[in-house]
């Protein structure tokens, strides 16, 4: 009955996972199907998680002026021009020419060095020294001031600054889960053939049940890591294909 109740134990505590992991899909399909526009409920699904394709790799050689899509920089270029700001002079002066991605897509040594701080504050520095503004008046004819017009360069630096530390910090994770989701099939791998030599073990006379299921347990908590190490990668690349204003296509 030991032996029983040991397996019973594996058995329970593996089950007591479903619930909640069902209560989370069935919100979360609730959530986008109110997003979509119809009423909660199921979404149609596709291959499982361990069958799907993984994510398409982010290619080297990404320009920086990918970048000027973003809704922030946009929205920010905007409020220039509304004061009378030369956008394109705006952007040779604040906007680093650089290359985003490199081999494999993960991060550049450029975009590295851009951000390290011994080089100043995040090293952007105005490269041309054109007038931005020239002079034009809003529409209600108010002229901004120049301490209005720095501020709103100030933003727009800023903006920008932001813009490529959200790519930075989206290449390194894409990255590092990389390697932790090769790591945990590696793990995977190896727990699988325990498992299969813990019952030849046992069924052989050698070894206790405990020793199996305590390599099956094992097994079941490195599926589970796997699992989200995967859906981990997913939510990299969407948060790469963010950052960069909307993925790598020109």
């Amino acid at each position: 009955m030991l032996e029983v109740r040991q397996a019973e134990e594996l058995v329970y505590d593996a089950t007591e996972t479903i619930p909640a992991l069902e209560r989370d899909i069935e919100q979360q399909e609730n959530f986008l199907s109110v997003l979509i526009g119809k009423n909660p409920g199921p979404i149609a699904r596709g291959l499982e998680l361990t069958e799907e394709q993984m994510p398409p790799s982010v290619p080297p050689g990404l320009p920086s002026d990918l970048l000027v899509r973003r809704p922030d920089i946009r929205a920010s270029e905007a409020s220039l021009s509304a004061a009378g700001a030369r956008i394109e002079v705006a952007r040779k002066a604040y906007f680093p020419q650089i290359t985003l991605s490199g081999f494999l897509g993960f991060e550049t040594a450029a975009i590295t060095k851009f951000f390290n701080p011994a080089q100043g504050v995040w090293g952007l520095i105005p490269q041309v020294t054109q007038p931005i503004f020239t002079g034009g008046r809003l529409k209600n004819n108010v002229r901004f001031t120049q301490a209005q017009r720095d501020l709103l360069l100030v933003n727009y630096e800023r903006t920008i600054q932001n813009a490529f530390r959200e790519v930075s910090d989206s290449l390194i994770a894409y990255r590092k889960v990389r390697e932790v989701r090769a790591q945990r099939e590696l793990l995977v791998t190896t727990l699988t053939d325990r498992s299969r030599l813990a019952y030849l073990r046992y069924n052989g006379g050698v070894s206790t049940l405990l020793d199996a299921l305590d390599a099956d347990r094992e097994l079941f908590n490195a599926e589970l890591s796997l699992a989200q190490a995967r859906r981990d990668e997913l939510l990299t690349v969407v948060a790469v294909y963010k950052s960069l204003g909307g993925g790598w296509q020109q």
